[in-house]
């Protein structure tokens, strides 16, 4: 069956209602608007709800703001206090609590880089908890982080990694963060997804290994994701929607031809695109030119966030003295 390459819950959810006109049996929705960012929480209530979305049983809370792609300090700032926001209320941690951060991805591949250039930047506290003896303090949290990179480089399933070390170091929780894709250019790189219900590394290129949940690690896992990139043949299956209508709407006389690509299934609609699509370049993924500056951004507003939720002691004001 034809499925939009999409790791985004409020996509899902979109295309739920585009083709039903109607939200989604066993889901429920809920959205905030900022000035400058908007956040929305879709909630997975029952199974009938998991079986439509294609997505586990639970909360999944997306943060989207435009001008992230060339974010000031200001907005950057202000989404990484926003983030921190719904962290706090999604982990309920306190000062006892043992995080492990993993940064998913490669590091060699920079719209895949995000996961480490986030372990890269969070106050990690674990080795200076066992060097001075202490099992809690007022200002700082134990957090350890882990970038395990991919299979391709160390021959073993990421799962497996940080299953051993969860097993090792016995945390209370697993924070993942990972590159997503999206459906639409428009978000990527300006939307960020947490939930609660955890992560499949390298599902955003449909390459899905181990999960890392609560069933196989046996702690909570929070994902936070990014989309990076859009599948080429998704985009332009979009597109030819979106000029479809224009074209449809300006014509003259009959629109027989433009009503007959409405019609078309889109199952049948994309596989014509990809089959297009193959000799030439096959059906590649695409990322924004700037990927590397606005990974590097991102990096800093989700490691921001992840200090101020995780650490008791640190607020918006601390946060740039544990970025390198």
């Amino acid at each position: 069956m034809f499925q939009v390459r999409t790791d985004l819950a409020i996509e899902a959810r979109e295309l739920y209602k585009e083709e039903n006109n109607q939200e989604i049996p066993g889901v429920e929705v809920t959205k905030d608007e900022q000035n400058d960012y908007s956040v929305t929480r879709v909630k997975i209530l029952n199974e009938l709800g998991q079986s439509t979305m294609g997505k586990k049983i639970g909360s999944y809370i997306t943060i989207e703001s435009p001008g992230l792609k060339k974010a000031d300090q200001e907005l950057k700032d202000e989404i990484s206090q926003a983030l921190a926001k719904e962290l706090k209320m999604l982990i309920n941690s306190d000062k006892n609590t043992k995080t492990l951060i993993v940064g998913l991805g490669n590091w060699n591949v920079t719209p895949d880089a995000l996961g480490p250039k986030v372990v890269g930047k969070v106050f990690v506290t674990r080795h200076l908890f066992k060097a001075y003896k202490k099992t809690e303090d007022e200002t700082m949290a134990e957090v350890s982080a882990i970038s395990p990179g991919v299979m391709g480089i160390t021959g073993i399933e990421t799962g497996e990694i940080i299953k051993g070390i969860v097993e090792k170091t016995k945390p209370d929780l697993v924070i993942a963060v990972d590159a997503l894709a999206s459906r639409k250019m428009e978000r990527v790189s300006s939307t960020i997804q947490i939930s609660d219900t955890g992560i499949n590394p390298g599902a955003g290129v449909g390459n899905k290994r181990l999960g890392l949940n609560k069933e196989y690690l046996g702690v909570p896992v929070v994902a936070i994701g990014i989309p990076t990139v859009v599948d080429a043949a998704t985009m332009v299956n979009d597109t030819i929607d979106l000029i479809t209508d224009e074209m449809k709407k300006q014509a003259k006389g009959s629109s027989e031809f433009y009503s007959l690509l409405e019609g078309m299934k889109s199952e049948d609609k994309y596989q014509l695109i990809k089959e297009v699509l193959m000799p030439y370049t096959g059906n590649v993924m695409v990322t924004p030119k700037e990927v590397d500056d606005v990974i590097n951004d991102i990096s800093i507003v989700i490691a921001n966030a992840l200090n101020i939720s995780l650490h008791p002691g640190i607020d918006l004001k601390d946060v740039n003295k544990y970025i390198n």
